[in-house]
């Protein structure tokens, strides 16, 4: 068990489980604090989202809403964890989505261009915003995090500014694609079949998977992947080891910028929803991504698991009973969710502090045993070995004793026998 828990995959996935079932149980308390009569059904009514439904084909169409969704916040998760693996915060991903939305819809609309020109409109001018942010930090030493709440500001009138000239006459919304540039919506390739003709599944969702796949292999199998991370662990070693630390930093800030831009685009090119022109609040979505980064334990494949789930929440608050409770009770669900995995590194190192003091008591309790247990092997040695070393020792001395005997015995013999003959010999010369 001890092993399971030593490997750094599984203690990402333990962590971002337990924040979940943490943030649904203070859901379900917050729910019985409201009314305690439907907190059951409430709760799992959240829980099963369009599973609600009785219908397959509904249940199939809302889940297409669903992941349609879910898309834009993988992008946002990854511009974050992007950046988060060099060493940066990106919290102006809210205000590069915000740009690529803009950018994404005024080509659309004032131009007439197809979707793939707006997608890469949006990436260029969220690449420029990161970039900004990155020159800041590099060359005037502007903490990103600062740089980039101002700029999310700046991003989010700038583009209600731009917008209000592609914006309906009679509302603050932006006009309708589908009405005004069909092309400019993201193609389907037969997906909105497979989900009871939903028309928002686009192909931007096997986009943002494949995505996902790059960004993982950027960073832990290219050279520039290494680079990136070296300087988010040290720029100074970077530095000394020849590394360009500025230009890295600019360039994940720059890459982050795109993929939450992108991230943007493949939303609102879907026609699922349009621009608010007066809005005078940041959209939650570049938010969002932060927690679905953590949640996902900081790695691309993890991401994309983790933004469904949020996702999958948020959208279950439109399921609760109204007459008891309000449908941004899933929000708050969500929220606390988020605020919990602020606490994922947390677990993550009272799971690792508590295996180093396990395996520090058992060094301690193995030096112990290993001064005092070799005199007690040693006698133990002694007691079983000494039997048969007496008896060899014993057979030895027998049979060099009777050696010795035997050669001691055949010259007391002879000599005896000689003197008796000389005797013998004198005596009958006398006679």
């Amino acid at each position: 068990m001890r092993k399971l828990f030593k490997n750094q995959s599984f203690q990402a996935i333990f962590a971002s489980l337990l924040c979940i079932v943490i943030g649904i149980l203070a859901g379900f308390v917050a729910l019985l604090a409201i009314n305690p009569t439907g907190a059951v059904k409430g709760i799992v009514d959240i829980l099963k989202n369009f599973m609600t439904f009785s219908r397959p084909q509904s249940q199939i169409k809302y889940l297409g809403n669903t992941l349609a969704k879910t898309a834009p916040l993988i992008m946002c998760s990854l511009s974050v964890l992007f950046c988060y693996k060099v060493g940066l915060f990106n919290i102006g991903a809210a205000g590069q989505y915000v740009l690529g939305a803009g950018a994404s819809i005024y080509f659309a609309l004032a131009f007439h261009m197809p979707w793939y020109v707006c997608i890469l409109a949006a990436m260029v001018v969220g690449a420029v915003s990161g970039a900004i942010i990155g020159v800041f930090k590099s060359y005037f030493y502007v903490n990103e995090v600062m740089s980039g709440i101002m700029l999310n500001w700046i991003s989010l009138y700038t583009t209600n500014t731009i917008l209000a000239n592609v914006k309906e006459t009679a509302s603050p919304y932006t006009r309708v694609i589908q009405r005004e540039n069909a092309s400019a919506i993201i193609p389907t390739l037969g997906l909105d079949k497979l989900f009871s003709d939903n028309s928002n599944v686009t192909i931007a969702l096997p986009l943002t998977i494949i995505i996902a796949v790059i960004v993982w292999f950027i960073l832990e199998k290219t050279k520039l992947g290494f680079e990136l991370k070296a300087t988010g662990y040290n720029k100074h070693a970077a530095k000394y080891c020849g590394m360009a630390e500025k230009r890295n930093t600019i360039v994940t800030l720059a890459v982050g910028g795109s993929l939450a831009a992108l991230g943007a685009a493949m939303w609102y090119l879907t026609g699922y929803e349009q621009w608010q022109c007066s809005i005078s609040s940041i959209p939650g979505m570049g938010f969002n991504g932060i927690a679905s980064a953590f949640l996902g334990g900081l790695n691309p494949i993890g991401a994309i698991f983790s933004s469904y789930f949020i996702q999958h929440i948020t959208e279950g608050g439109a399921f609760v009973d109204k007459t008891m409770y309000c449908a941004q009770v899933s929000d708050l669900i969500s929220s606390i969710i988020i605020y919990a995995c602020g606490f994922v590194f947390f677990i993550k190192h009272m799971i690792n502090t508590r295996i180093r003091k396990a395996e520090d008591r058992e060094a301690e309790i193995a030096k112990v045993n290993a001064e005092t247990n070799p005199v007690a092997i040693e006698e133990t040695v002694v007691e079983v070995e000494s039997p048969v070393a007496v008896e060899s020792d014993s057979v030895e001395n027998e049979d060099v004793s009777n050696e010795e005997i035997k050669i001691e015995d055949t010259p007391t013999e002879i000599v005896e026998e000689t003197v008796n003959e000389d005797t013998t010999a004198e005596k009958e010369d006398l006679q």
